[in-house]
């Protein structure tokens, strides 16, 4: 169960995408109210009663809004707190639908109780739909994922790269008493293992790796350029030397060439190395 919950997620910063979602989860919510009338509502006589009900569903999708907003500003984002995030939504609905509920339809007396029960109710129309929600945009986004892969997998399968045609950098690297020079069109990668990190570079034409006794940030320090990049917290990769990237819920992962060796992207580099994929081949 807690496994499944660290289970990564995608989540996105589209605001048009965010704004079409909440208002459909929203509509799904008018929906099943007018459709099914629960909770006493087939028995709710009233001149403009489907009206009535309408405000239920801007006060679900302006919880589902807020909610995806709020949650723009995390990096990290999995199952548990999409969970979590969900049940943000049915507090904060179920607060914005008790208020509507007497001041506009019942008039009841402010009480614990009365929340309760309106509580409940949110519980039992949101979770079903709720449910729909989280499912549907994770099938979506994850699609979204894939496809952006593909986009920029294609573009670099028909592309060369930049690494010849830039002025070439030099690398240089100490590590204790080792000291290397690297081209920086040689470099390809890098990997820590701890306090030692495997350095992948071309020599005489082939793939060479070195361990060296630095930690990756060291060795970031003394590397990084406009195409040698960290990636990810345990990867630093020259981007010019990706010749393939797949993508899905959990992220994105680079293939290089001529080493076999899959360098997953963290979430949190991902709004860098990507585009920066993509405009180095176009």
């Amino acid at each position: 169960m807690f496994s499944f919950a660290t289970y990564s997620y995608p989540k996105t910063e589209s605001f048009k995408e965010i704004s079409v979602s909440s208002a459909a989860a929203g509509i799904l919510i008018y929906l099943f109210l007018i459709i099914f009338q629960p909770f006493g509502t087939d028995s709710f006589r009233h001149q403009y009663k489907y009206l009535l009900l309408f405000p239920y569903s801007l006060i679900f999708g302006i919880a589902f809004m807020t909610a995806d907003l709020a949650a723009i500003r995390f990096k990290d984002w999995n199952v548990g707190s999409e969970l979590l995030k969900a049940t943000g939504i049915l507090f904060l609905a179920s607060i914005l639908s008790y208020f509507y509920n007497i001041f506009f339809i019942s008039h009841v007396t402010i009480s614990f109780s009365n929340y309760l029960y309106m509580f409940l109710y949110c519980l039992a129309v949101g979770i079903p739909i709720s449910t729909i929600y989280i499912l549907s945009r994770y099938i979506y986004l994850k699609k979204i994922h894939e496809k952006k892969a593909e986009q920029v997998s294609v573009y670099l399968s028909g592309n060369p790269g930049t690494a010849d045609r830039k002025a070439t950098k030099t690398l240089f690297i100490s590590s204790n008493n080792i000291e290397l020079q690297i081209s920086e069109k040689h470099f390809v990668c890098a990997q820590s293992m701890e306090n030692y990190c495997s350095v992948y570079f071309y020599e005489n034409e082939k793939i060479t790796k070195t361990v060296l006794r630095i930690s990756l940030y060291h060795l970031l320090n003394q590397i990084q350029t406009d195409s040698v990049k960290k990636c990810h917290r345990s990867y630093i990769v020259n981007l010019d030397k990706v010749k393939k990237i797949q993508g899905n819920a959990q992220g994105y992962k680079l293939s290089l060439s001529e080493i076999d060796l899959e360098i997953p992207v963290s979430r949190s580099f991902i709004s860098s190395i990507i585009p920066q994929l993509r405009s180095s081949i176009s």
